[in-house]
């Protein structure tokens, strides 16, 4: 196993380095420390073949130049929306960045996803490497309170599992969920779209959208619907039907999902022509199905592949979008001095 760092680019006048994880059986995951942005993920299909699964660029200037979507970045302070961009802790009302509209997204318009973040190569052990990646958010940034110091950690093990653990903790009581952005394609370098991958979720329930995309705070059961994951289903099912919801979301999933279990093969993506599967665990309360609905919007090309919509899709483990203004939800509010500590595992494998 092994790690290898090189220069990757400049940001405001600041080397951004590349971190190229590799393990024993030639996966390889390759991250920098802008973003922490995961730039290429390299796995093996059913024959043996190594191809990228990830959607992302090889130049910081084409992060900055397309207005990347959050391509394989770690978002935060708070990952999805928070109406009008307001709430309140403790009697005090906070006003952060609006950032989509009227309302907040993914942090702000910075966030975590636009700043370079210091990093640490962490010790070797038998059948794990890894990477950490540290920042410091201070009080007031985006609008939020408390100064924070948040950590992400990506630990590649020769069992072919990528682990993401998040860390965080602040002097004073904020809002804290943050997640890993990266848009995933298991045709292997884009050959295909992400229409005929089937995905299994272990959800009862999914959490509908307003015409904002702002969860109305209704939990809707997926029985009888496109919406149902628990015995597998393929994107395209959803993606063509005239159900309400996926109109509303540009012809596409854009939408929470409550899991009925953790760490037990709760999420699971396959693709039947390249035989690769991703299969994710986590302790986080949900996980947001997002299509690529949008992708299509601006004309760039990611690694000499036109973008389009339904080109890579995101499964964003967190906990709900807007839960500060919905006491039903779990809660995304971290009290001074506590600690912020979420894992999600990722296993690529395939069906040789």
């Amino acid at each position: 196993m092994e790690i290898r760092k090189e220069l990757f680019g400049y940001k405001h006048n600041q080397p951004v380095y590349l971190f190229k994880l590799r393990n024993d059986h030639g996966l390889e995951i390759s991250c920098i420390n802008y973003g922490c942005i995961i730039t290429e993920i390299l796995a093996p299909d059913r024959e043996g073949k190594i191809e990228n699964i990830v959607l992302g660029f090889n130049s910081i200037e084409e992060y900055d130049q397309y207005s990347s979507p959050y391509f394989g970045a770690v978002v935060g302070r708070f990952a999805g929306r928070i109406k009008e961009g307001r709430f309140t802790l403790d009697g005090q009302e906070y006003q952060v960045t609006k950032s989509e509209n009227q309302n907040h997204l993914h942090g702000g318009s910075k966030g975590f996803s636009k700043v370079l973040w210091d990093y640490n190569v962490g010790e070797e052990k038998e059948n794990e490497i890894s990477i950490e990646f540290c920042y410091f958010s201070p009080n007031g940034e985006e609008g939020y309170p408390g100064n924070l110091d948040v950590k992400v950690i990506y630990s590649l093990t020769n069992e072919n599992e990528l682990i993401i653990t998040y860390y965080g903790k602040s002097d004073k009581k904020t809002l804290l969920n943050m997640t890993n952005h990266t848009y995933f394609n298991l045709s292997g370098d884009l050959k295909r779209d992400i229409l005929y991958h089937e995905l299994t979720i272990k959800s009862d329930k999914f959490i509908e959208l307003d015409d904002e995309l702002l969860p109305t705070g209704n939990l809707i059961d997926v029985k009888g619907t496109v919406f149902d994951f628990r015995k597998g289903r393929k994107i395209i099912t959803g993606v063509k039907s005239t159900h309400p919801q996926i109109l509303l979301a540009n012809k596409g999933f854009d939408h929470p999902f409550l899991l009925n279990t953790n760490h037990q093969q709760e999420i699971i993506l396959y693709e039947k022509e390249s035989g690769r599967k991703l299969v994710i665990e986590t302790d986080e309360p949900s996980v947001v199905l997002y299509t690529g609905n949008k992708l299509g919007e601006q004309e760039y090309k990611i690694r000499n592949v036109n973008s389009r919509n339904y080109l890579g899709l995101c499964l964003e483990t967190q906990a709900p979008p807007d839960s500060v203004h919905h006491p039903h939800f779990h809660s995304s509010i971290l009290s001074e001095n506590n600690i912020y500590l979420k894992r999600t595992k990722y296993l690529f494998a395939s069906d040789k």
